[in-house]
Protein backbone atom coordinates (compact mmCIF):
# COMPACT_ATOMS: atom_id res chain seq x y z
CA UNK A 1 0.00 0.00 0.00
CA UNK A 2 1.34 3.25 -1.14
CA UNK A 3 1.35 6.39 1.15
CA UNK A 4 2.52 8.95 -1.16
CA UNK A 5 0.62 11.81 -1.16
CA UNK A 6 -1.81 12.74 -3.70
CA UNK A 7 -1.17 15.07 -6.43
CA UNK A 8 -2.64 17.89 -7.00
CA UNK A 9 -3.23 20.31 -9.87
CA UNK A 10 -1.44 23.22 -10.21
CA UNK A 11 -4.13 25.62 -10.23
CA UNK A 12 -5.18 24.51 -6.67
CA UNK A 13 -1.64 24.84 -5.33
CA UNK A 14 -1.09 28.22 -6.37
CA UNK A 15 -3.59 29.54 -4.38
CA UNK A 16 -2.15 27.97 -0.84
CA UNK A 17 1.25 28.87 -1.62
CA UNK A 18 0.46 32.45 -2.31
CA UNK A 19 -1.47 32.58 0.67
CA UNK A 20 1.65 30.98 2.56
CA UNK A 21 4.18 33.68 1.31
CA UNK A 22 1.62 36.42 2.70
CA UNK A 23 1.22 34.70 6.16
CA UNK A 24 5.51 34.75 5.84
CA UNK A 25 5.66 38.45 5.04
CA UNK A 26 3.59 39.08 7.53
CA UNK A 27 5.28 37.65 10.41
CA UNK A 28 8.43 38.79 9.10
CA UNK A 29 6.95 41.91 8.86
CA UNK A 30 5.30 41.79 12.81
CA UNK A 31 9.09 40.28 14.45
CA UNK A 32 10.58 43.67 12.97
CA UNK A 33 8.12 45.73 14.14
CA UNK A 34 8.75 43.92 17.71
CA UNK A 35 11.99 43.38 17.69
CA UNK A 36 12.44 47.32 16.60
CA UNK A 37 10.18 48.03 19.79
CA UNK A 38 12.85 46.18 21.92
CA UNK A 39 15.85 48.04 20.63
CA UNK A 40 16.51 51.64 21.47
CA UNK A 41 17.15 54.55 24.51
CA UNK A 42 15.67 52.92 27.59
CA UNK A 43 14.20 56.06 28.79
CA UNK A 44 12.70 56.40 25.82
CA UNK A 45 11.13 52.85 26.82
CA UNK A 46 9.61 54.23 29.73
CA UNK A 47 10.34 53.47 33.40
CA UNK A 48 11.79 49.73 34.21
CA UNK A 49 9.96 47.70 36.25
CA UNK A 50 11.26 44.81 38.02
CA UNK A 51 8.87 42.33 40.29
CA UNK A 52 10.68 40.72 43.20
CA UNK A 53 8.92 37.82 44.62
CA UNK A 54 10.02 37.09 48.70
CA UNK A 55 10.23 33.97 49.92
CA UNK A 56 11.40 32.72 53.57
CA UNK A 57 14.05 34.12 54.38
CA UNK A 58 14.80 36.03 50.91
CA UNK A 59 14.24 38.00 47.82
CA UNK A 60 14.07 36.74 44.82
CA UNK A 61 15.11 38.59 41.34
CA UNK A 62 16.44 41.70 43.34
CA UNK A 63 19.40 42.68 41.16
CA UNK A 64 22.65 44.15 42.88
CA UNK A 65 22.18 47.26 40.50
CA UNK A 66 19.43 49.16 38.57
CA UNK A 67 18.73 52.79 36.79
CA UNK A 68 17.11 55.23 38.87
CA UNK A 69 13.74 55.79 38.00
CA UNK A 70 13.27 51.88 38.26
CA UNK A 71 10.03 50.59 39.91
CA UNK A 72 9.51 47.51 42.09
CA UNK A 73 7.09 45.31 42.77
CA UNK A 74 6.79 42.84 45.30
CA UNK A 75 5.16 38.99 44.96
CA UNK A 76 5.46 36.83 47.47
CA UNK A 77 5.71 32.68 47.69
CA UNK A 78 6.08 31.96 51.03
CA UNK A 79 3.29 29.81 52.42
CA UNK A 80 2.64 31.42 55.81
CA UNK A 81 4.63 34.21 56.16
CA UNK A 82 4.05 38.26 55.38
CA UNK A 83 6.86 40.04 53.47
CA UNK A 84 7.76 43.66 52.78
CA UNK A 85 10.41 45.57 50.86
CA UNK A 86 11.93 48.56 52.63
CA UNK A 87 14.26 50.60 50.94
CA UNK A 88 16.42 53.04 52.66
CA UNK A 89 19.03 55.08 50.89
CA UNK A 90 22.64 54.95 52.73
CA UNK A 91 24.20 58.21 53.49
CA UNK A 92 26.58 59.20 51.15
CA UNK A 93 29.69 59.31 53.78
CA UNK A 94 28.68 55.95 54.95
CA UNK A 95 31.37 53.24 53.56
CA UNK A 96 30.61 50.45 55.22
CA UNK A 97 28.96 47.09 53.60
CA UNK A 98 25.06 46.20 54.34
CA UNK A 99 26.36 43.15 55.84
CA UNK A 100 27.98 44.95 58.70
CA UNK A 101 25.49 47.57 59.06
CA UNK A 102 22.90 44.73 59.12
CA UNK A 103 24.97 43.57 62.15
CA UNK A 104 24.86 46.86 64.06
CA UNK A 105 23.03 47.35 67.28
CA UNK A 106 19.65 49.30 66.93
CA UNK A 107 20.82 51.83 68.69
CA UNK A 108 23.04 52.57 66.24
CA UNK A 109 21.62 51.16 63.04
CA UNK A 110 18.40 53.73 63.92
CA UNK A 111 19.81 56.88 63.70
CA UNK A 112 21.15 56.39 60.54
CA UNK A 113 17.92 55.44 58.94
CA UNK A 114 15.73 57.62 61.30
CA UNK A 115 13.55 59.07 58.33
CA UNK A 116 11.32 57.55 56.32
CA UNK A 117 12.26 54.85 53.90
CA UNK A 118 12.27 55.71 49.81
CA UNK A 119 9.50 52.85 49.57
CA UNK A 120 8.05 50.20 51.76
CA UNK A 121 5.85 47.17 49.57
CA UNK A 122 3.95 44.90 51.57
CA UNK A 123 2.99 41.52 50.47
CA UNK A 124 0.65 38.63 52.24
CA UNK A 125 1.41 35.22 51.08
CA UNK A 126 -0.53 34.81 47.37
CA UNK A 127 -1.94 38.10 48.15
CA UNK A 128 -2.05 41.62 46.13
CA UNK A 129 0.87 44.19 46.99
CA UNK A 130 0.49 46.73 49.46
CA UNK A 131 2.25 50.13 48.78
CA UNK A 132 2.65 52.02 52.62
CA UNK A 133 5.14 54.31 51.40
CA UNK A 134 5.47 54.84 47.73
CA UNK A 135 5.15 53.10 44.65
CA UNK A 136 8.56 50.91 44.55
CA UNK A 137 10.11 53.43 42.27
CA UNK A 138 13.64 54.51 43.60
CA UNK A 139 14.50 57.99 41.94
CA UNK A 140 17.65 59.08 43.97
CA UNK A 141 20.83 57.43 42.88
CA UNK A 142 23.27 55.70 45.64
CA UNK A 143 23.15 52.92 47.89
CA UNK A 144 20.03 51.41 49.37
CA UNK A 145 19.80 48.86 52.25
CA UNK A 146 17.05 46.50 51.35
CA UNK A 147 14.94 44.70 53.65
CA UNK A 148 12.19 42.35 55.56
CA UNK A 149 11.30 43.67 59.14
CA UNK A 150 8.47 41.51 59.64
CA UNK A 151 8.63 40.06 63.11
CA UNK A 152 8.88 36.24 62.32
CA UNK A 153 5.96 34.44 63.02
CA UNK A 154 3.37 37.02 63.06
CA UNK A 155 0.62 36.70 61.73
CA UNK A 156 -0.45 38.28 58.74
CA UNK A 157 -3.94 39.77 59.50
CA UNK A 158 -2.57 40.76 62.80
CA UNK A 159 -0.04 43.02 61.50
CA UNK A 160 -1.57 44.60 58.76
CA UNK A 161 -4.10 45.37 61.41
CA UNK A 162 -1.63 46.88 64.05
CA UNK A 163 -0.51 48.40 61.01
CA UNK A 164 -3.82 50.46 59.91
CA UNK A 165 -4.28 51.30 63.79
CA UNK A 166 -0.63 52.68 63.88
CA UNK A 167 -1.04 56.25 62.43
CA UNK A 168 2.05 56.25 60.85
CA UNK A 169 5.29 54.66 61.50
CA UNK A 170 6.13 50.63 62.07
CA UNK A 171 3.01 48.83 63.76
CA UNK A 172 3.88 47.81 67.22
CA UNK A 173 3.36 43.63 67.63
CA UNK A 174 4.72 41.07 69.27
CA UNK A 175 6.38 38.29 67.54
CA UNK A 176 9.90 36.62 66.80
CA UNK A 177 12.79 38.42 65.51
CA UNK A 178 12.70 40.40 61.97
CA UNK A 179 13.23 38.38 58.84
CA UNK A 180 16.27 40.48 58.22
CA UNK A 181 18.09 38.84 61.20
CA UNK A 182 17.12 35.70 58.99
CA UNK A 183 19.14 36.69 56.11
CA UNK A 184 16.15 38.56 54.31
CA UNK A 185 18.41 41.97 53.27
CA UNK A 186 20.43 43.00 50.49
CA UNK A 187 22.38 45.88 49.03
CA UNK A 188 21.24 47.91 45.82
CA UNK A 189 22.88 49.94 44.17
CA UNK A 190 20.82 53.03 42.47
CA UNK A 191 23.04 54.47 39.10
CA UNK A 192 22.31 58.01 37.36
Amino acid sequence: MSTSPIPQPVSELRPIRTRNRLVRVVAVGALAVAFAACGGDDAADGPRVIEVNAVDFAFENLPDSVPAGTRFTLTNSAPSELHEIVAFRIPDDEERPVSELIMLPPEELGPMFAGEPATVLLTPPGGEQIAAVGDGTLTEPGRYVILCAIPTGVAPEAYLEAAAASEGGPPQIDGGPPHFVHGMWAELEVTA
